[in-house]
């Protein structure tokens, strides 16, 4: 019975619509065995809301990798036991999804290699920037072409921390992408491009001041901040206490601060401005994680 340790992520930091994700030192552990028939138990985050049938994202996970290697499934039982906020822009769902695939692999006696993985965990969730951090670790970059995804693992800058408000509101990853525009300025998209490329280089070079900089955004963040009351003036305090860079976490509504070392005031700050605008919110600081899903 493998268990399995899936790291939450944070996507797009920034620039990287799509393309960018780190993971973080939080998790969610889930196991996949043969049983008489589905069964699926979910302990902590979204104990009260996640789906205990055919339609569970880590079930999904799971049949997906039975098909690919031409197996019939048996009758399956997953536990999952979640410390990753759900719906909240931290890869929950990227999490079920590779728990999912890696523990149904390791049952199978790990036939898939971790790119086939990948593949398949892009399929199901639709883009990579979650999936390949939670399977990888680290900052990774990636870009699907076809069927078939690209990436590239990096070593986050010596000294990073992040810091993040977690509002106690949901938004869901259709609602945020729902609000985007089918075309952007021209000047927007090089916006973007300068400073992805700009920031990837950074982080090669350790330059955390610079990483920073480059965490501007003008095609997703602009159109997602009115989602949730108070998000501009979150980024601004969190700024202000001293962070290096402010972003939407995925699509929200969590914000991450990135910051040099661990930056308590930069957590109140964010909570302050969320409170003035009616919403509650919790504060975690959050390491970089250097290691992907994990059988333990």
């Amino acid at each position: 019975m493998p268990l399995v340790r899936i790291p939450a992520t944070t996507a797009n930091l920034g620039p990287g619509f799509d393309t960018l994700g780190l993971a973080l030192d939080l998790y969610d552990e889930l196991t996949v065995e043969a049983a008489p028939e589905l069964e699926i138990t979910v302990t902590g985050e979204g104990e009260s809301s996640i789906p205990r049938g055919a339609e569970n994202i880590a079930y999904r996970a799971v049949l997906a990798v039975f098909n690919r290697v031409g197996r019939q499934p048996p009758g399956i039982k997953i536990t999952m036991h979640n410390n990753i906020p759900v719906a909240r822009g931290l890869g929950s769902s990227a999490a079920a999804l590779v728990g999912g695939l890696v523990g149904a692999n390791t049952l199978l006696g790990t036939p898939l290699t971790r790119e086939e993985l990948l593949n398949l965990a892009t399929g199901l969730e639709g883009h990579p920037d979650n999936v390949a951090p939670a399977l990888y670790g680290g900052l990774v970059a990636a870009a699907r072409d076809g069927e078939r995804v690209y990436c590239q693992r990096l070593e986050p800058p010596p000294g990073l921390m992040t810091v993040v408000a977690i509002p106690q509101c949901t938004l869901s990853t259709r609602v945020a992408r729902g609000v985007l525009p089918a075309m952007v300025p021209f000047n927007d998209a090089i916006f973007n491009l300068s400073r992805a490329a700009v920031l990837l280089a950074a982080v090669q070079a350790g330059d955390l001041e610079l990483m920073g900089r480059m965490m501007e955004d003008k095609l997703h963040q602009p159109y997602r901040l009115p989602l949730v009351p108070g998000m501009e003036a979150v980024f601004k305090a969190a700024r202000a206490a001293g962070a290096l860079a402010v972003a939407l976490s995925g699509s929200g509504p969590a914000v991450i601060a990135f910051c040099r070392g661990r930056r308590p005031e930069v957590g109140a700050a964010m909570v302050d401005a969320f409170i003035r605008h009616g919403i509650r919110c919790t504060v975690k600081e959050l390491a970089p994680y250097p290691r992907g899903a994990e059988v333990l």
